[in-house]
């Protein structure tokens, strides 16, 4: 297969049809179905299965996306460097992030990096925790941003910090509230439950189990920006992660940590088979310094 191949193929199955492939490279449809029978010979196999109008990639497709993958950023980065000034730092930074950290914490970091390296393009999306694993074999995402690191030896990770569980209340409901409230404080108040909510909320739940706690749980919320509008509504407070609460702060808003902390841990994540380059590498830096001072 030369590149031309390659490039059909990479196309189609990241745009899912013929017809989109050919509109992302504006070439003709008949061109793209005849380039991509012909490296489907090649090959030797199959690379989609024609099914009701669609393709779908067979298992041969999905083993050969990653080393094409990498070729079509080589090429890529190559083209860009002929456009640009001898010197400059360009690339693609594909990075997912929970929502809760990328409300605040990834944007800023962004800010940050692109000031030392304004050639640097980034795409950037969020990711549920039951996604992290498929956002990376596919080849959407080449760092995704998470609390919790699944078991999985095709990993890598990168410690990037640690959060902690606060209280987000309204001032007006709780004036004169210490710097730290105690989990038994909580429990007469009208409670916005994240026990649904993915890793944050089954910690939170955990300890209340572990101290033989019941909060008065009038609504329950399925994400924390739900919750904290909830919060911001007069419905209660709630217990999010530090860096949901620092992004939901309004005038009238406030929060605290909780006696005593409940933290937990924050990991940039990749695949082994595709370890980090140095503007990545630099990029995690900085995010790990926002994490920090969040």
């Amino acid at each position: 297969m030369n590149l031309r191949h390659i490039e059909i193929f990479h196309a189609v199955y990241v745009n899912g049809s013929v017809s989109a492939a050919a509109r992302a490279l504006n070439v003709s449809q008949p061109s793209v179905s005849k380039t991509l029978r012909r490296a489907e010979a090649l090959f030797g196999a199959a690379l989609f299965e024609r099914t009701g109008g669609r393709l779908v990639p067979t298992d041969e497709a999905h083993a050969l996306i990653a080393e094409v993958t990498d070729i079509q950023q080589r090429v890529a980065a190559l083209r860009e460097g002929g456009h640009g000034q001898l010197g400059e730092e360009r690339g693609l930074l594909r990075i997912s992030a929970l929502p809760s950290i990328a409300l605040e914490a990834l944007p800023t970091a962004v800010s940050r990096f692109l000031k030392a390296h304004p050639r640097v393009r980034f795409d950037l999306q969020t990711v549920h925790h039951q996604d992290l694993m498929r956002e990376l074999r596919d080849h959407e995402s080449d760092i995704v941003i998470a609390n919790e690191v699944p078991a999985d030896p095709a990993l890598g990770r990168k410690w990037l910090g640690e959060g902690e569980l606060v209280v987000l209340y309204r001032e007006d409901d709780m004036p004169g509230a210490p710097h730290r409230l105690s989990l038994d404080q909580l429990c007469s108040r009208p409670f916005v439950s994240l026990a649904a909510s993915g890793p944050i909320g089954d910690l939170f739940s955990s300890e209340l189990r572990r101290r033989g706690l019941v909060l008065s749980e009038g609504v329950s919320a399925r994400t924390f920006y739900i919750a904290t509008q909830l919060v911001r509504a007069g419905v209660g407070i709630t217990v999010v992660d530090n860096l949901t609460a620092q992004a939901a702060m309004v005038p009238g808003l406030a929060m605290r940590g909780l006696r005593p902390a409940i933290t937990f841990d924050i990991h940039a994540m990749y695949l082994l088979s595709r370890p980090l380059g140095p503007l990545a590498s630099e990029f995690l830096r900085i995010m790990g310094e926002v994490v920090e001072s969040l």
